[in-house]
């Protein structure tokens, strides 16, 4: 393939794609490709993967799913690190009432 051409048709793929970060979805290739990875990429990538037959842009269905799926890994990651910075401290009885009872006592101004 001419080189003119070849970017060529990447800078008309690439125009034709409206997101600046498109999903794709990627096709089985000759080199060990994986069919059916979804990909959020720049525009300038995925209209070379398209180009090179590597990959297709996601359809509607594939995008809601993917950030359906993200969304979902976002919220766990959070609850994990949330998670880890929790601490808990097992007070007494007798302890939590020493403690209230020295705050009762302090004057106002002097916390």
């Amino acid at each position: 393939m001419d080189l003119k051409q070849y970017f060529k048709k990447i800078k008309d793929a690439e125009a034709s794609i409206e997101s600046p970060y498109p999903l794709i979805v990627s096709l089985e290739t000759s080199d060990g490709g994986k069919a059916g990875a979804l990909v959020e990429v720049s525009r300038r990538e995925a209209a070379k993967a398209i180009v090179e037959n590597r990959a297709v842009l996601a359809t509607e269905e594939q995008r809601l799913a993917y950030f359906e799926r993200e969304a979902v890994r976002k919220k766990l990651a959070e609850k994990t690190e949330l998670s880890r910075r929790l601490q808990i401290a097992i007070v007494s009885d007798s302890e939590f009432r020493e403690t209230a009872s020295s705050f009762e006592r302090e004057p106002k101004g002097a916390r």
